[in-house]
């Protein structure tokens, strides 16, 4: 049996749907984790943002996904950090 091209399209709009559940689920997750790290670190007398995790987060990101990753390692930093 052949797949249409229409076919092959909702199928694939259908995984991606499914695909951007999974990373919004994990950015909040990521969010809510971030706040412990935060909260925790301010109540032993740190700052709320380590600027050096943050450069290894933007070199990770920018070396697995090439320029646009460090722009998306920085939106995904934005979320996280809440209000500054």
């Amino acid at each position: 049996m052949t797949t249409t091209p229409e076919a092959t399209i909702a199928d694939a709009r259908e995984r991606i749907d499914a695909l951007d559940d999974r990373i919004i689920g994990l950015i909040q997750e990521r969010t809510a984790v971030s706040s412990v790290v935060q909260q925790t670190r301010i109540a032993s007398g740190g700052r709320r943002v380590h600027l050096a995790r943050e450069m290894e987060i933007l070199g990770r990101y920018r070396e697995a996904l090439g320029k646009p990753g460090t722009s998306l390692a920085m939106t995904l930093l934005e979320l996280c950090r809440g209000r500054i």
